[in-house]
């Protein structure tokens, strides 16, 4: 393949113009790490207005930046990174020569990126980044949620293309009052003048096609959402949707062309979200599209990148539907889905002229292709494969699995068969609960754990139980005051499930999870000693009276979530890991950094101590320099190389190979 490459940040990064080729491999009995470990180019990718550059997310070891690429040559222009834990969260080509960027902070490799609320201006002349919103005391990307406040937080609402410098920008002050501010931001000077101030708390809002602010959604300390609209900047706003009032909520979506018609979407009393169409200027509702089963996943803009047309659905696959098929985008989409008749298609951005889209092609087996298309020519040219050294014919394919959890409600998921395996079971297999828990689903995407295991040898299996995302609010409703209850029954059904269909071998099951997967792996352990061979937490918690108690101290609506999401505090020591490990037979093995916020490692300490305590086969990876999950390449090696090992003594998978085993027992003299 012939590919140009330039040296950024310390980091070697690349643009090509062919995608994926065949990668030779053999079928070896142990597992190459370095696959895994590896670290990719570019991230998301986007095309400047007058289509001359690109802009690129980079991933470090502990931190995250972007650079600027000359479309032409590929030559990389301008880049900026920050200091450890931070990373680009959004950007934006707010005008043809200045990308916007904010930043947030991620505290190891598994936790949920928080936005910090600064924005940057970084212009296509290589020139300093310029701070707009945040501390000016040091250039770059400084700001983090370790800083003490109080601190003005930021972000882009609108880009406003037709105003030569201009952006709008909603601000707060965090730690004083935090009702929310609209603000026109000068990207080359930063001066700001207010054009509007929001009606509720923690308000996020919907400009229309024209650039006017027209919604606003927000919640108090009772956590209620409200959505308010108006009909342009001179009118006042009213309250369209009280969730402690109507007992749903409703989200706006955006508007069409027209400016009238805005899509809302709306939770229902059972099953998805529907999207409806409302009338502003009437009051007519019309209910436009409704999935069966999942909610929308994700919106659809015209060229313009303005206009809501149509919704992405993520299912047994991501697929999307327009509002209207007529159109000459819709054509455009109509091409892309023929060209990649097996993968989500998104589009990330257009040239001004609507010429050219730049298209992200993915799905369980392909990180993610990019490619340039000419909606003119209606043809596409590779712009960057992400992650080349897999091959899509390699690696096992996911399918979706539906089944019932024992009080009949349906759970989905994604089964992936160890690789090289025949078409039938049973086999050893891994139970792979996703942390978060609640909103966050396991999706029709390419999943790092789920290769790994499949390569080792295992069946993986990840099930959305109920409090998970995409599956309409009653079902992540189930969820609430569920943890250690119905929604560790869900696990449970769903592994029972698999024996029964003759997927997973009854004697060779181990349970595996991260953060809320973790408390999953070892509440799993605990209640059902019988059914897992060996459970693995990493970075979990696992003490959830703790974990209420320093909720709780962070603010009041952080209160009101602990006592809705987990329960009262009084009810949290019967369903906490510390507190049953007498009832845990299967070997555990705990991996916790020292420096996690999320998931302290006193919780996996105190796990550990209550393991021994009660004669309990235990083994620990703690790294004191990591947070909620491990950044370093050799502490990820450490860990996956003692997972593959942890596993295959007891499920009998292969282990990591030679060469990383060996690199292994290095840090582990130097440790």
């Amino acid at each position: 393949m012939n590919r140009k490459w330039a040296a950024v940040l310390g980091v070697c990064l690349g643009m090509a113009g062919l995608l994926q080729v065949p990668v030779s491999a053999s079928a070896a009995p142990q597992v190459n790490l370095e696959n895994y470990l590896r670290r990719d180019g570019y991230g998301r990718i986007k095309i400047s207005p007058d289509g001359l550059y690109y802009a690129a997310t980079v991933q470090l070891e502990d931190r995250g930046g972007l650079v600027i690429v000359r479309r032409a040559d590929h030559k990389v222009v301008g880049g900026a990174t920050g200091p450890k834990h931070s990373l680009v969260d959004r950007f934006w080509w707010a005008k043809g020569d200045r990308v916007v960027l904010s930043t947030a902070e991620r505290l190891g490799s598994r936790d949920q990126p928080y936005p910090t609320g600064t924005l940057y201006a970084l212009g296509v002349d290589g020139s300093r980044v310029k701070t707009l919103v945040g501390p000016k005391t040091e250039p770059g990307l400084v700001q983090t949620y370790g800083d003490t406040g109080p601190w003005e937080m930021a972000s882009l609402i609108d880009t406003l293309p037709h105003d030569p410098a201009h952006v709008l920008i909603a601000a707060w002050d965090m730690g004083v009052d935090p009702k929310t501010r609209v603000e026109k931001l000068d990207v080359y000077t930063g001066r700001r003048s207010t054009v509007a101030t929001a009606p509720v708390r923690r308000a996020t809002f919907i400009t229309d096609v024209a650039g006017q602010v027209r919604f606003a959604e927000g919640a108090r300390d009772d956590n209620a959402r409200k959505l308010f609209y108006r009909d342009n900047d001179a009118s006042e706003w009213r309250l369209i949707n009280d969730e402690a009032q109507s007992g749903h909520y409703e989200s706006a979506l955006g508007f069409a062309a027209d400016g009238v018609t805005a899509y809302l979407q709306v939770a229902q009393a059972d099953g998805p979200d529907a999207t409806v169409a409302w009338n502003t200027r009437t009051g007519t509702r019309t209910q436009v599209q409704r999935n069966p089963t999942v909610d929308p996943y994700d919106t659809v803009h015209d060229r313009d990148g303005r206009a809501l047309i149509g919704l992405q659905y993520m299912g047994e696959g991501v697929r999307t539907r327009l509002f209207d098929e007529t159109t000459e985008t819709a054509r455009v989409y109509r091409a892309l889905g023929k060209a990649f008749p097996d993968a989500a298609v998104t589009i990330t951005s257009y040239t001004r002229d609507g010429r050219y889209a730049l298209a992200q092609v993915w799905n369980d087996r392909t990180p993610g292709d990019t490619y340039l298309f000419d909606t003119h020519a209606m043809t596409a040219k590779g712009v960057y494969v992400a992650r080349e050294w897999f091959n899509p014919t390699q690696l096992s394919a996911a399918r979706a699995v539906t089944l019932k959890a024992r009080d009949g409600l349906s759970l989905h998921g994604y089964l992936t068969p160890p690789r090289g395996a025949g078409p039938a079971g049973p086999w050893p297999m891994v139970v792979l609960p996703h942390g978060g828990p609640f909103g966050i689903f396991d999706e029709f995407a390419f999943d790092d754990d789920a290769h790994l295991l499949s390569e080792a040898g295992y069946a993986v299996l990840r099930i959305n139980y109920r409090g998970s995302g995409n599956y309409g609010s009653a079902f992540k409703q189930a969820g609430a005051r569920e943890w250690g209850g119905k929604m560790q029954d869900d696990l449970t059904d769903a592994t029972r499930w698999a024996i029964e269909q003759g997927i997973a071998d009854a004697s060779r099951i181990c349970i595996v999870g991260a953060s809320y997967g973790g408390y999953a792996a070892l509440m799993g352990a605990a209640r059902e000693p019988e059914l897992y061979r060996c459970a693995v937490g990493y970075v979990g918690v696992y003490d959830l009276e703790a974990m209420h108690r320093e909720d709780s101290r962070t603010a009041r609506w952080m209160r009101t979530w602990a006592d809705d999401w987990l329960g009262e505090r009084s009810s949290l020591k019967a369903r906490s890991p510390i507190h049953i490990a007498e009832r845990i037979t299967a070997p555990v093995l705990l991996v916790a950094g020292g420096e996690d916020r999320v998931a302290p490692i006193a919780h996996s300490k105190k796990m550990e101590r209550a393991l021994r305590a009660a004669g309990k086969p235990v083994e620990t990876f703690y790294v004191a320099s990591e947070g909620h999950g491990f950044y370093a390449d050799e502490n990820r090696r450490g860990y996956l190389t003692r997972l593959l090992d942890f596993l295959a003594r007891h499920l009998g998978g292969s282990t990591a190979a030679d060469a990383d085993a060996q690199a292994n027992k290095k840090t582990a003299a130097k440790g």
